[in-house]
């Protein structure tokens, strides 16, 4: 990845700040925790991706996670937030850093159990306690970025759009970028003009908690089971018909909103589970494109995809269907991996924090000003120890 432009959201950072960064995320799929060790300069240019790593979640975790709701008891809540902080430490651990090199921070998402930007008062829940993180690796760690893009009037979500920026973006070129994670949201990154962005809906939400219950899999590989059902037209528009669709942005969602529950409740009884599945994944291409055609402020020439969606083929194809003459490609085709933009851009996020550099931006999230970003936990020293047990 290299910096393409300075975001118009941004102010001029202070230097010195360059270096090795960890990111960390556990995205509303609740599969694994992405790690991604990176190069940012001075300037907050991402120069080199080191190392990945993707760390299951252990079944038990992921149980706990899931089974998280308002009516969760707070001792529940506690013992979770500990036990995902010990998680994510030990993904950063795995990471292979070079004995002569120090990390300078790490940027952790933590995993989102709630997220209701439009309650009153707003609220968005992550997990993974930074305390516990910063004391088993010993390194600064950064964290709790949402709550003040909350508190400044904003949706707390999404923050990709000026990382794509900062990172995705091109001279010449009106691009959109697609998260296909539990979540969809797009960046659109026109040259000159502050990114925009918003959720538009579900995407592997929904399409793998109807996998987990008709096929017991975790997820629908490749989006195999998909192709082989039919789209029911009835149910689609059915499902078309909330009003989050037709909603103007800045918006944000999760899946306390879009779940099981949701879609139970707009189901015909008879029909077949497969077809379920392939109007899921027709659901999420037709509420991008119509995201993409309804709100994008000059013509998208490329729609790039990262996320765990952009391996599903299936999901792919469809829309490319639904966006003839756009070019539908992973980030593949810059050499950033899909998998890890996420986790990329809380590493820049971290350095963005340090160097007090605005990381949301009011076109995005609605926020009434822009906002410097997340919370600040020390670790021991300022260099990465030994491996240690993080149980």
């Amino acid at each position: 990845m290299a910096n393409r432009h300075s975001s118009p959201c941004a102010t001029k950072a202070p230097s010195k700040l360059g270096g090795l960064y960890i990111g960390l995320i556990s995205g509303t799929s609740v599969d694994a925790i992405d790690a991604a060790l990176v190069r940012v300069g001075d300037d907050g240019t991402v120069q080199e991706t080191v190392a990945t790593r993707s760390a299951p979640l252990d079944p038990g975790l992921i149980e706990r996670i899931r089974a998280v709701t308002g009516a969760t008891p707070l001792r529940d809540i506690c013992a979770l937030d500990h036990d995902l902080g010990r998680a994510f430490a030990s993904a950063a651990l795995s990471l292979p850093v070079s004995g002569d090199e120090a990390v300078t921070a790490i940027g952790c998402h933590g995993q989102t159990v709630w997220h209701a930007p439009n309650n009153s008062p707003p609220a968005t829940v992550q997990l993974g306690d930074p305390n516990v993180i910063a004391a088993a690796t010993g390194l600064v760690t950064v964290a709790d970025f949402r709550r003040r893009d909350l508190a400044e009037g904003g949706q707390g979500a999404p923050l990709a759009p000026i990382f794509h920026r900062h990172c995705l973006a091109s001279d010449c070129e009106n691009r959109a970028v697609l998260n296909l994670g539990g979540i969809a949201n797009l960046s659109f990154l026109v040259p000159g003009r502050p990114p925009r962005g918003f959720d538009t809906g579900p995407a592997n939400t929904l399409l793998d908690a109807w996998c987990r219950r008709y096929l017991q899999a975790s997820y629908d590989a490749g989006g195999h089971w998909a192709a082989t059902g039919r789209v029911d037209e009835d149910l689609l528009r059915n499902l078309l018909s909330d009003p989050f669709f037709a909603a103007t942005p800045p918006k944000s969602t999760g899946p306390e909103y879009f779940n099981l529950e949701w879609l139970d409740a707009r189901l015909a009884p008879d029909i077949r589970p497969e077809n379920v599945q392939a109007t899921l994944a027709e659901l999420t291409a037709a509420t991008v494109a119509d995201a993409l055609s309804l709100h994008s402020e000059t013509a998208v020439e490329r729609l790039l995809v990262c996320g765990g969606g952009a391996h599903n083929s299936d999901l792919m194809g469809r829309l490319r269907r639904r966006l003839p003459g756009i070019p539908v490609e992973s980030t593949d085709a810059l050499n950033v991996a899909p998998d890890f933009v996420e986790a990329t851009g809380f590493a820049w996020l971290a350095w963005a924090r340090l160097a007090e550099h605005p990381a949301d931006c009011p076109a995005t999230t609605g926020a009434g000003r822009p906002a410097v970003l997340g919370g600040v936990y020390h670790g021991r020293d300022a260099t990465r120890p030994a491996r240690q047990d993080t149980r």
